[in-house]
């Protein structure tokens, strides 16, 4: 049984602020994985504390500097059953993990982080490990 809407609300909050797009059915799913064309940032959001402590402050930390992804996404595990599952079938040859971080790139996956390598790290190594994929598959950005 998903928690209840106003309770989740800031831990979605974190990441739309952050300009993440919160894809919450199949269908928006699969439209937004339809655009293969550059890098896309992928969040499996979770409610449990790697993802308040670890996850989404280190994603965040990432996407402050470039090289980032040219588009973000979100969808929120545990709430947002059927957008999860769809997110995740994208990805047959990784398995299922929340939180968890994909990078795509021209509609490939080229970098995962599941939630083994959340738990047990803090924010500021979630980001280097991000940023060092960031680098070398993201075009950076040029004023």
């Amino acid at each position: 049984m998903p928690y209840p809407s106003l309770l989740v609300q800031p831990f979605r909050d974190e990441l739309t602020r952050a300009g993440f797009q919160e894809l919450l059915s199949a269908a928006e799913v699969d439209s937004f994985m339809a655009d293969k064309s550059g890098t896309a940032l992928l969040v499996i959001n979770s409610v449990c504390g790697c993802a308040a402590g670890k996850a989404r402050p280190g994603v965040r930390q990432a996407i402050a500097e470039s090289p980032r992804p040219d588009r973000l996404a979100t969808v929120l595990a545990g709430q947002d059953m059927e957008s999860t599952a769809k997110l995740r079938a994208w990805f047959p040859e990784v398995p299922s993990s929340s939180p968890s971080v994909a990078l795509v790139k021209d509609g490939k996956l080229v970098y995962f982080m599941p939630r083994a390598n959340i738990e047990s790290r803090d924010a500021t190594a979630i980001a280097a490990d991000l940023k060092a994929a960031f680098a070398e598959h993201c075009v950076p950005v040029t004023a």
